[in-house]
């Protein structure tokens, strides 16, 4: 330790700068999306913060001027806050939390943007998820869901009441962090009069979810997304409806896809279309990527805006004179804002690529963003003239004292000639012409992307010495459908050989040392850690979290079935291909990696067994394993402490097995 300490010591000395350390994962601020006021002079974002004593995180409202002069922390309380949002007048924000009031759980509060107390707006016994203003400030559109009989609040200082069986009836009927699916509660959009703090349903079907509502631009109408077909548990097939806004409205359905249709939807300003996200057919939902398209409020075909880009796209918001529609475009590496005219056309790129644009918000003629990049975390800049102005500033002071890793684009080509696309890091001070220690960390999904933004974890590794490789497989978004698709119901394969000849890549290079490689994922990252390890043993250390090699075993066990019977057949029909997407674990005698398995016990997207079984394995064989149960956490890893803990333990693991103490 106390070399180490030295050599921290050193390198802050000669740089005058330091390399980043655990200490420095609390100190990092998050922030949130942007929400521009209505007059566009000011702007709402959240910042998460680190509660050391509570072992938790805290999130609280900000707001800083279009001039990025006036920042201003709105709220402070103890249980935190969420999804603020401006009222139509820009007078006052609300925003959601469970801080004590007049009723319990999560409610809307009030808050005059001058400052002084926020009054609780709502008293309702459900859970509220969502919520938007009328133009008139009337009203709210507002997603509730009843409490299942487990949620029912206890009287103070009453007995807590016993558990009750849980009785399952339904196709989909476990979730993470929501549980198991029990009862027949379902989120409802509401219409809730401020006045008489009264909440009443939309629509008049109760057996169906409903989510995400818009006010029309006059306020009478309501578009929302719901699947309603008549087996909706084994569908993916949701609509954008529109209703008038008052109680118990007929709705009606303006889309006609058989896919999913939805995300975040927007009217145009004469209030004559609705923009929303159209995505892949239903058994590609493991590799969905959403295009733009317009639809007639009043009825009519729907149109597709960006099926020439074949990149995802996301957050879409028409311009003020209502002829264009910006959005965000997921492309290789990168995520920026994109324009398109509603006419159709050529998409323009409005920032070039290098860097990841998360969030966007318009108001009286400005538009803030959410940006990152590989060496800068997330903070909100004004975007204007083509360009980016930085608004706020919550990580500078820690990062002007850090000496971080570089990141560079890499292509290669794989074993069958695809080209592949990834991310190389050199550590900090890494001399060139030598060959360091390198990991390949993959990426989870498959449908995402490595990108050009800050990542905590491989520059915490750069800081250790360590090469990084992140490589966008077959499988990653980014590329196009087809690329994306490639992995259709043959998982294992075309993924493993695009990671191998990144490596091998780099190791051509002369950067990577072969004798000192490590490979390591969480979710779909830890499932291909597995499936890499069982084919080629070049890898002296492994880390495979929250990841499965028995596959068979899942069905039934995690949250994918629909994916699975639409993708891969039933078991009990396909019987020989669930062997073949097992091949790590029927294999695992080829096995000699030392490997360490993580998961949270309470995981029901990739449950923990699938963890289990691979570490029971390679114990029968005796080759040098290790199993990190964390009590009480989902798929990801959310308590600071145990978050933490998982850093201390991945360099450990990589350090013990790839850098082994020299013999004095």
């Amino acid at each position: 330790m106390r070399a180490i300490t030295l050599i921290l010591l050193f390198a802050t000395n000669l740089t005058g700068q330091r390399l980043l350390n655990l200490d420095d994962l609390n100190r990092i601020q998050t922030v949130g999306p942007p929400q521009v006021s209505p007059d566009g002079k000011w702007i709402l974002y959240t910042v998460g913060t680190v509660d050391k004593a509570g072992d938790k995180r805290e999130t609280h409202v900000w707001m800083v001027g279009w001039n990025g002069a006036d920042r201003i922390q709105l709220t402070n309380g103890t249980d935190g806050e969420s999804a603020p949002k401006w009222t139509p007048d820009g007078k006052s924000i609300t925003f959601l939390s469970s801080r004590p009031g007049k009723a319990k759980g999560t409610q809307i509060w009030l808050l005059d943007r001058r400052g002084g107390e926020a009054v609780q707006m709502t008293e309702l016994k459900e859970n509220i998820s969502d919520y938007q203003w009328s133009p008139d400030s009337k009203r709210l559109a507002m997603v509730l869901k009843a409490k299942e009989d487990s949620e029912a609040d206890a009287k103070p200082g009453a007995t807590p009441a016993p558990p009750k069986p849980i009785v399952l009836d339904r196709y989909h009927f476990k979730q993470d962090i929501q549980g198991y699916l029990t009862g027949t509660a379902r989120s409802r959009i509401h219409i809730y009069d401020v006045v008489a703090k009264k909440a009443e349903p939309l629509t008049p079907l109760e057996t169906f979810d409903e989510q995400g509502p818009v006010w029309s631009p006059d306020g009478t109408r309501i578009a929302f997304v719901s699947n309603r077909s008549e087996d909706w548990d084994r569908s993916r097939h949701t609509d954008v409806w529109v209703a008038d806004a008052k109680p118990k409205a007929e709705p009606m359905r303006i889309t006609n896809y058989s896919g999913p249709n939805g995300g975040r939807l927007a009217w145009s300003p004469d209030g004559k279309l609705i923009a929303y996200t159209q995505g892949s057919e239903s058994k590609l939902s493991a590799y969905n990527q959403n295009v733009l398209a317009v639809a007639p409020v009043d009825g009519g075909p729907t149109r597709l805006l960006t099926e020439k880009l074949d990149r995802g796209v996301s957050s879409p918001e028409f311009t003020v004179d209502g002829k264009g529609i910006m959005f965000l475009a997921a492309d290789d590496r990168s995520e920026y804002p994109a324009r398109v005219s509603v006419a159709g056309g050529p998409v323009e790129k409005l920032l070039p690529m290098g860097r990841v644009v998360s969030a966007q918000s318009s108001g009286g003629g400005h538009t803030a963003v959410l940006s990152s990049s590989d060496t800068t975390a997330p903070e909100i800049f004004a975007f204007e003239g083509g360009s980016l102005r930085k608004l706020t500033g919550h990580n500078d002071a820690l990062f002007a004292e850090l000496k971080l890793g570089s990141v560079e684009d890499i292509s290669f080509k794989s074993k069958d000639g695809t080209e592949v696309h990834g991310l190389l890091m050199r550590p900090p001070d890494y001399a060139a012409g030598s060959k360091v220690p390198t990991l390949l960390r993959i990426h989870g999904g498959p449908n995402g992307q490595d990108a050009h933004q800050f990542f905590f974890e491989n520059q915490f590794f750069a800081a250790h010495g360590y090469a990084v490789i992140a490589i966008n497989y077959r499988g990653s978004s980014g590329r196009g459908q087809n690329y994306g698709k490639a992995i259709f119901a043959d998982w294992g394969h075309f993924e493993v050989e695009d990671l191998l000849a990144g490596v091998d890549h780099v190791v051509k290079m002369g950067l990577a040392d072969p004798e000192k490689l490590g490979i390591g994922g969480w979710s779909y990252g830890g499932i291909l850690t597995d499936y890499t390890i069982a084919g080629d043993q070049r890898f002296k250390a492994a880390i495979s979290g929250a990841g499965s090699a028995n596959q068979i075993t899942m069905y039934g066990i995690d949250q994918y079935t629909l994916q699975y019977d639409q993708e891969i057949g039933a078991p009990w029909t396909n019987p020989q291909k669930w062997i073949d997407i097992s091949y790590a674990f029927f294999h695992a005698d080829r096995i000699h990696t030392p490997t360490l398995f993580m998961g949270g016990d309470k995981d029901f997207n990739v449950p923990v067994q699938g963890g289990e079984q691979m570490y029971q394995a390679l114990q029968s064989l005796k080759v040098p394993t290790q199993m990190v149960i964390y009590p009480g956490q989902f798929h990801g890893i959310t308590r600071p402490s145990f978050v933490r803990d998982r850093l201390e333990r991945y360099v450990a693991w990589y350090d013990k097995w790839m850098k082994p103490a020299k013999s004095n």
